[in-house]
């Protein structure tokens, strides 16, 4: 079904249930706020000689604070992303805002792709084309998909959202329903961050219809049993070393979102700099560890559309609330049954934290691929690896 049948099949559905086009339209008043907001920032004291140990600098954030207020062009950020066919569609109670790019090839596969936090339908848009029109990228057409990039219900233009309970399970479920409503039956699934935890839920609910399910920074947990992790290559000893650094010290952004998501939002909806420096400090700790500075990681300007997303939907508490449903589900922390479904799984050297052996325990994994450049938002640092290992383990699965 191409974007122009939309129209034809909304007669045969209830209002509920229609597809409808949406554009990205900031007013201008909401421009000339935030950059008032950000002219009259009142800058907290800082420690010398601390660096990034306790949190953003100050002397960074301001410069790149006055960036976003005087020298980013949004506008023109807006049209890159208006260039991309988008809907919404109401699922679940839910608004949901996708961006669905058909492929020109009649062949392509089905592909559902499923962001992160502190992400959004950003992290995908240099993968669109690639990903479509593969001849036009040097690529084989017999490579090509159809991409379905939604944003997660309570990010960006899915937001914000007006009730709670928005668990890994019923992210997955409104999925499915906005694939079938697609009109694609069988589809795969690509997932990084929350996208990583989302998108094997989704093949668990419809293992009939995913074809298979590739995910990067995917985590995995020790049972607790320790002949689990007898014989650990030295790689896999410094992973879950940096499992461990991770929970000692780097989870305060977690423990708020995932307790007290609502008072975090008072501080992030009111200011833009609180709301950049949130954002910000994850692309510094979580990018490539060659990268002095975010910026050195991921393009400027992406990063900081990525924060106007999220600035101007005013969903820096419906995400932040994400973390808040899931931690409190019993479900999703209890054992489940190892998920039949074909699983890729990409491993960047220097940042993640997956073990082999774990993902094989819950997972049923038959494509592992390690990166060395790029760290957890393989998408925006290492567009190029991880489009070539989606279109390695699709090329495998086709036909199945």
């Amino acid at each position: 079904m191409t974007s122009g049948d939309h129209g034809a099949q909304q007669s045969t559905r209830n209002a509920h249930d229609q597809i409808r086009p949406f554009r990205v339209e900031v007013p201008q008043a909401e421009l000339d706020d935030l950059r008032e907001r950000l002219g009259r920032t009142r800058w907290p004291v800082e420690p010398g000689g601390v660096g990034w140990s306790r949190g953003v600098p100050v002397g960074y954030l301001q410069g790149l604070a006055e960036y976003w207020r005087t020298g980013y062009d949004w506008r023109e950020h807006e049209e890159r992303l208006n260039q991309l066919p988008q809907f919404t569609t109401t699922i679940d109670g839910a608004g949901l805002h996708f961006i669905h790019v058909r492929s020109p090839e009649a062949e392509a596969t089905p592909l559902l792709l499923i962001h992160g936090w502190p992400g959004s339908i950003v992290e995908f848009q240099e993968l669109v084309g690639p990903l479509t029109d593969p001849a036009a990228h040097g690529g084989d057409p017999g490579d090509a998909f159809h991409v379905v990039i939604p944003s997660l219900p309570g990010f960006g233009f899915s937001g914000p959202t007006a009730d709670t309970g928005w668990t890994y399970d019923r992210i997955a479920g409104a999925f499915v329903e906005l694939m079938t409503r697609l009109g694609y039956e069988r589809f795969g699934v690509q997932g990084g961050d929350v996208g990583a935890f989302v998108a094997p839920v989704v093949g668990r609910r419809a293992p009939e219809r995913v074809l298979g399910v590739h995910v990067n920074a995917l985590v995995t947990f020790p049972s607790g049993d320790p002949a689990e992790l007898e014989g650990l290559t030295e790689a896999e000893q410094q992973r879950l070393a940096r499992m461990r650094h991770f929970q000692d010290d780097m989870m305060g952004y977690s423990q708020i979102q995932a307790t007290r998501p609502q008072t975090l939002a008072y501080g992030l909806t009111d200011s833009p700099a609180g709301q950049l420096a949130w954002i910000v400090e994850k692309f510094k700790e979580w990018t490539d560890p060659a990268a002095e500075l975010p910026e050195d990681a991921v393009d400027r300007d992406h990063l900081l559309t990525n924060v106007s997303i999220y600035w101007f939907t005013a969903t820096a508490g419906s995400s932040a609330a994400h973390y808040y449903d899931v931690y409190h589900d019993p479900a999703a922390w209890q054992p489940k049954g190892r998920g039949t479904v074909p699983t890729g799984v990409a491993v960047s050297l220097t940042q993640d934290v997956a073990v082999r052996r774990l993902a094989e325990r819950d997972h049923n994994v038959v494509h592992w691929s390690e990166f060395e450049r790029g760290g957890h938002f393989a998408a925006m640092e290492a567009p190029e690896f991880l489009v070539g290992d989606v279109r390695a383990f699709f090329r495998k699965l086709r036909g199945t």
